[in-house]
């Protein structure tokens, strides 16, 4: 069997396995989230289920690997602390910026740890550019960004889940492809986590991940992106998750327009996003998430293809994909899902 087989199967079948416990735990320690405002979700709910993605991720690792190497023993480390920051924000209710904060804390934490972007290769020739002292700050940045394109996606039954599964088999084909067993045991340990929760998770909702579980996916799929061998070929590295995560990345640059625009604070929670413009369209729950999964697939799929070929294919590719977001784009206009339309769609 694989190694990234045998390590999908093991962590899905312990995310699988360790969901309902958890959901059990959160039931005992009062871990409900109750419908609100922004919420789409009726009944009273149970999260903390990033703690099952957390200790299924990890124990695959952990036993696959054996002793794992320092720069996968900071990721699991680092891990930890944004689960637990996930978690105490999902009790407490962070406000934007003690959240913020924390995120910075522990991306600076990982980062000092080693794990880091250290150059970055040229995609128009040879040779790459050293960062030097700017390797720090943007590893950050990377950081917390992923985090929270990937938080800020997690606003549907299973729909974080779902995207950051695809992710992380786009980056996961690329590192079987390449050869890196270390990126490729954490990268398919990472998909069968977030897979075997899917089932819980998917609407309607037995579970929540919660901020716990969507920063973390997050922080892995950014760590990863930096980690190991991968780090030879930067560009490739970076441009795998970039692209695959290209719907809540859009997503998330247009809530952070719409916020700025109104005169709002960008940290300030709205139904302007995406998932909520499909629902306020007349889609359900279930047909938003599969559309968007369709989305991010096909982005996976664009992700690896762009990995595999030339840089002149690639750029030829890369101005398809940006030709095919224009049409996207049009198309969002014609249903009045933009930014400076948000009052015609927006439910009430």
């Amino acid at each position: 069997m694989p190694l990234w087989l045998l390590v999908l199967l093991m962590s899905f079948a312990l995310a699988y396995l360790l969901t309902p416990v958890v959901k059990t735990l959160a039931l005992r320690v009062g871990a409900v989230a109750k419908p609100g405002d922004r919420s789409v979700h009726t009944h009273p709910t149970p999260h903390l289920g990033g703690l099952a993605i957390y200790v299924a991720f990890a124990a695959t690792v952990v036993l696959v690997s054996g002793w794992p190497e320092a720069g996968t023993l900071a990721i699991l480390g680092c891990g930890f602390l944004v689960v637990l920051l996930g978690a105490l924000d999902d009790f407490h209710e962070l406000s934007p910026q003690s959240k913020f904060l924390g995120q910075v804390v522990m991306a600076s934490l990982l980062v000092g740890l080693g794990v880091r972007i250290h150059f970055i290769t040229n995609p128009f020739g040879g040779g790459v550019l050293y960062l030097g002292d700017w390797s720090f700050p943007l590893s950050v940045i990377w950081v917390v960004a992923v985090m929270n394109v990937v938080n800020l996606s997690d606003g549907l039954d299973g729909l974080a889940a779902g995207i950051s599964t695809i992710a992380a088999l786009a980056a996961l084909f690329v590192a079987t492809r390449m050869g890196f067993e270390t990126i490729v045991v954490l990268t398919a340990a990472l998909a069968g986590s977030a897979l075997g929760f899917l089932p819980h998770n998917f609407n309607p909702a037995k579970i929540f991940m919660g901020d716990a579980g969507a920063m973390f996916l997050g922080f892995v799929l950014a760590a990863v992106a930096m980690q190991g061998a991968l780090k030879q070929t930067t560009a490739v590295a970076l441009l795998v998750p970039t692209v695959a995560l290209g719907l809540p990345i859009a997503d998330t640059a247009l809530s952070i327009y719409r916020r700025i625009r109104a005169g709002r604070s960008i940290g300030q929670a709205d139904k302007g996003h995406l998932h909520h413009r499909l629902l306020a369209l007349g889609l359900t729950q279930k047909q938003a998430v599969l559309l968007m999964w369709a989305v991010s697939a096909w982005l996976g799929v664009s992700a690896v293809l762009l990995s595999e070929m030339s840089t002149t294919l690639g750029l030829v590719l890369a101005m398809a994909l940006g030709a095919l977001g224009l049409l996207a784009f049009v198309a969002a206009v014609a249903a009045g899902a933009l930014p400076w339309q948000q009052g015609r769609n927006l439910p009430k």
